[in-house]
């Protein structure tokens, strides 16, 4: 059996189509926030989520410290926001649009649907990220189509079926 190296995991693995989020916090009145793909619910008794996030991050402090969180789910012509909050800037939030959710994540304008979320459990992922389980608090979602991630390149949906 051959050993797997990180890059070529990544380009197999990215042949699985993904959302596309940010997930966001405050701490010390700072809001903060990255881009995540590795998002998904695991359990709906209770209502629990997952994010995956790297401890190389900018917002990693920020979100570890904050307890709580916000998951963005962008609408599919948001990929502007995904490559700001995957990026190096120092203030993603200069100028930018938002509200607080009811447990103080900002909220991006426009997005596609929000979780608002309390931290219930930390695990190691590997070497590099962390795995927070999260208990969803509040949650909305919008019309639309969300954005989605495969092959290494952003993507729009060809068509979605009404919400439910």
């Amino acid at each position: 059996m051959t050993e797997v190296d990180g890059p070529t995991l990544r380009r197999i693995a990215g042949h699985f189509p993904t959302g596309v989020t940010v997930v966001t916090a405050v701490h010390d009145g700072r809001p903060c926030g990255l881009t995540v793909n590795s998002f998904t619910s695991i359990s709906l008794d209770p209502p629990l989520i997952l994010v995956c996030v790297s401890r190389r991050s900018r917002a990693y402090r920020c979100l570890e410290a904050a307890g709580r969180f916000a998951v963005n789910v962008l609408a599919d012509d948001q990929e502007g926001l995904a490559r700001l909050f995957a990026s190096l800037a120092e203030e993603k939030f200069a100028g930018l649009a938002y509200r607080r959710s009811p447990g103080g994540s900002p909220i991006l304008d426009g997005v596609h649907a929000w979780l608002d979320c309390e931290v219930m459990e930390r695990h190691a992922g590997g070497n590099t990220h962390t795995i927070f389980v999260a208990r969803v608090t509040a949650l909305e979602a919008a019309s639309g189509s969300p954005l989605a991630f495969h092959r290494g390149s952003y993507r729009r949906l060809g068509s979605a079926a009404a919400p439910s």
